[in-house]
């Protein structure tokens, strides 16, 4: 058994030093910040008082883009409390896209997170036993975190399609405590969602680009929940101070657990499912893919809006939300597809049929409108004709030139010109427009 981290997948791993870019230019390569509306998203949350742990391949606790921002943690190779990486940048630029502060004047240097005043639980994995991720699942909840971000998979194919028992027994046992276990799907861009990403009770993340379509080596499949960037992203590296950009599904997973402390940091009595509950509501699809039922095996139920799901007033939901869980939580099985899963399709079919019997409604009231205008101006024309002495057209109605309205340009959508990438000599690909806010 061998442990795959979802960005290595992608063969393009790019380290750079610190100061080979300027801060303004960090942070404009930072464009999963821009699409994700953080500046705003701050002025509500920024993750206080929520611990994440990272269970990957250690974090570098001394990037100056991360210190004081990372816990003691353990590494379960070694079996020490330094869980600091040996060989792979990997753990520590997941946890810079979570919870990485930037430095210098304003914070505006090097790199910083969606949720910058979270901490970050580091757990050097090992799975080179008879289990996968359970014994670090399981020292992360007894730890003191609320979300675990897991951005690896495991190849568990000798298991079947339950995933090693060990691993799932330590999922029911998260949730059953209220935490919230995010994986990433993959990056082979096939149908096969990994594990743990695949298990119930997990929220699996599939990947996005700059346009908000999905990433074509984004893995996808039934278990799919909620999209978020993958490409092109920043982050910190390992050794020293170095920045890495590099593509993947863990950047996608790291983006969404930290929505997930934005939203455990502002709504500290829901639970975990209703965390999730509030980022598949939220979730947005982009204009080429709106119309797909949902959820949608690639897209889930879209990428995730963390400034709406701050925000929007809804129903908190049921415990479990739109994760698959047993109908009992006391229950000692582990989960499975129960009441829960059909309760929250159940309510999104509901939701569905009522706005379709309100753009129905709408059509017909704006139909009796354009009706009514079209009487008037008839009428009104009659009787000017009347006055004139005139006999109408020949025809007998009237003529009536159609009012013509140039296109406009979308007000809220604005040109980006492409960057240069100061971590390679390449361009930059085309920006896009994020799904509609």
């Amino acid at each position: 058994m061998r442990a795959l981290s979802a960005t290595a997948l992608t063969g393009a791993l790019l380290l750079a030093a610190a100061p080979a870019a300027s801060a303004d230019q960090t942070r404009r390569d930072q464009w999963a910040l821009d699409a994700l509306q953080a500046e705003s998203v701050w002025n509500i949350s920024r993750g206080k008082g929520v611990t994440v742990a990272v269970i990957d391949s250690g974090v570098n606790a001394e990037h100056i883009d991360l210190k004081n921002n990372v816990l003691e943690g353990k590494d379960f190779v070694d079996g020490d409390k330094d869980a600091s990486p040996v060989d792979d940048p990997h753990g520590t630029e997941m946890a810079s896209v979570i919870a990485g502060h930037g430095h210098g004047v304003g914070a505006a240097d090097g790199v910083i997170g969606l949720a910058p005043e979270a901490k970050i639980l580091p757990i050097r994995a090992n799975i080179e036993g008879s289990s996968g991720f359970a014994d670090e699942i399981r020292y992360a909840v007894d730890h003191g975190a609320s979300v675990i971000n897991i951005a690896m998979y495991i190849d568990d194919s000798r298991y079947g399609i339950g995933g090693p028992p060990e691993d799932v027994e330590a999922i029911s046992y998260a949730l059953k405590r209220d935490v919230l276990i995010v994986a990433g799907t993959g990056n082979n861009g096939t149908r096969e969602v990994g594990f743990p990403a695949k298990a119930p009770g997990v929220l699996a993340v599939g990947g996005v680009n700059e346009s908000g379509t999905v990433w074509e080596q984004s893995n996808y499949g039934p278990e799919v929940l909620l999209t978020a960037p993958a490409t092109r992203i920043v982050g910190a590296g390992w050794p020293g101070n170095k920045l890495r950009i590099a593509d993947g599904t863990s950047d996608s997973t790291a983006f969404v657990s930290a929505a997930a402390a934005l939203l455990r940091s502002k709504y500290p009595d829901l639970t975990a499912g209703q965390i999730a509950n509030r980022l598949v509501k939220t979730a947005a699809l982009p204009e080429s893919a709106s119309g797909l039922p949902l959820p949608d095996e690639k897209y889930g139920y879209g990428s995730i809006r963390p400034l709406a799901a701050l925000t929007e007033d809804m129903p908190a939901g049921s415990a479990y939300g739109p994760l698959k869980v047993s109908e009992s939580e006391g229950s000692s099985d582990a989960p499975t597809t129960g009441e829960f899963d059909t309760d929250y399709a159940a309510e999104n079919a509901e939701a569905d049929q009522k706005r379709l019997i309100f753009f129905v409604v709408l059509g017909l009231l704006a139909l009796v409108l354009i009706g009514l205008i079209v009487f008037l101006v008839v009428k009104l024309s009659r009787r000017s004709e009347h006055k004139k002495g005139g006999s109408g057209s020949p025809a007998g109605y009237p003529r009536y030139g159609q009012r013509r309205v140039s296109p406009q340009e979308n007000p809220y959508q604005q040109s980006v010109s492409a960057q240069q990438n100061p971590y390679q000599q390449q361009s930059s690909p085309p920006h896009g427009q994020w799904p509609p806010q």
